[in-house]
């Protein structure tokens, strides 16, 4: 595995924790584009317990795949001669789990064949926070295969060094990490140019024992890589943010608010976290 440049920083995987305030569907009622909280109950009545258990099984063999799981149809579709898709992406490298999604579809269509898109299976494999320690959440299906995947969508994607206003002004609302790693590469800029006010002088020296192995070496953004909770928070409180936008999300009063609150409110970060998934699918 070639080491990272400077440049070619790998960011992780936003885990939609967008601090969002709206409801956006309640029970099982149609929604927007004919889509279901029970569109395959009679089509497939089988297709969430074929997922569920092709995930469980991943899971089992491999635990940090649940931060590598993506939410983003677009990230299924290969690469071609003419185009470089989105999941060849520098910032989507960190995602993982295609042959999950491959292996529940193949079984999908032994049971149903041509009707569970890949993008309802993708949705419902993103889900795997619960069996990571997260909160159990339902989203609407019918979803319909794209078939566009350009790289240059993922300009989309925030750098690691953004601040607070500049993560609002790209998302109207924000985003934050709480399962998987970050590689030293996409840091490694917060520890060369002095003292960051922003990082803990402790956990800096951490920092730079994990970059020493080099630039794809790991770093967890929490002392639980591998649950899904809200030590996340905890950590930014003490300035042990891995990523400035991580550590820039405690430093910005806009959202200084937001991480005491979830620190403190196991409850409500669930809450949160569930309505901003059914709000991005």
């Amino acid at each position: 595995m070639r080491s990272l440049s400077l440049d070619e920083v790998v960011i992780g995987k936003f885990l939609g924790v967008l601090f969002l305030m709206k409801t956006i569907v309640n029970g099982f009622s149609f929604g927007v584009d004919g889509l279901s909280m029970e569109y395959y109950l009679l089509r497939c009545p089988s297709a969430e317990l074929i997922v569920k258990t092709a995930v469980i099984q991943a899971l089992e063999a491999d635990p940090k795949l649940a931060a590598g799981l993506g939410s983003d149809r677009s990230v299924l579709i290969d690469s071609t001669k003419q185009n470089i898709a989105e999941k060849d992406s520098l910032g989507n490298l960190s995602l993982r789990g295609f042959e999950v999604i491959d292996k529940a579809k193949e079984q999908l269509e032994n049971v149903c064949p041509e009707i569970v898109s890949c993008a309802d299976i993708l949705a419902m494999a993103a889900r795997a926070v619960f069996w990571a320690g997260g909160p159990l959440y339902d989203i609407p299906n019918g979803k319909m295969d794209g078939k566009r995947s350009k790289i240059e969508n993922i300009i989309d994607l925030p750098a690691p060094f953004f601040n607070a206003s500049q993560l609002i002004n790209m998302f109207g609302h924000c985003g934050a990490h709480t399962l998987g790693m970050a590689r030293c590469a996409s840091y490694k800029k917060r520890l060369m140019h002095g003292a960051d006010p922003d990082l803990d002088s402790v956990f800096a020296k951490t920092l730079f024992k994990t970059c020493s192995a080099g630039d794809t070496a790991e770093q967890p953004f929490d002392a639980t890589r591998n649950t899904f909770d809200n030590l996340y928070y905890d950590a930014l409180q003490r300035k042990a943010g891995v990523l400035s936008t991580d550590q820039t999300l405690y430093a910005s009063a806009e959202t200084k608010r937001y991480v005491n609150g979830y620190a403190f409110n196991h409850a409500g970060f669930f809450f949160d976290f569930q309505q901003a998934m059914v709000k991005i699918e």
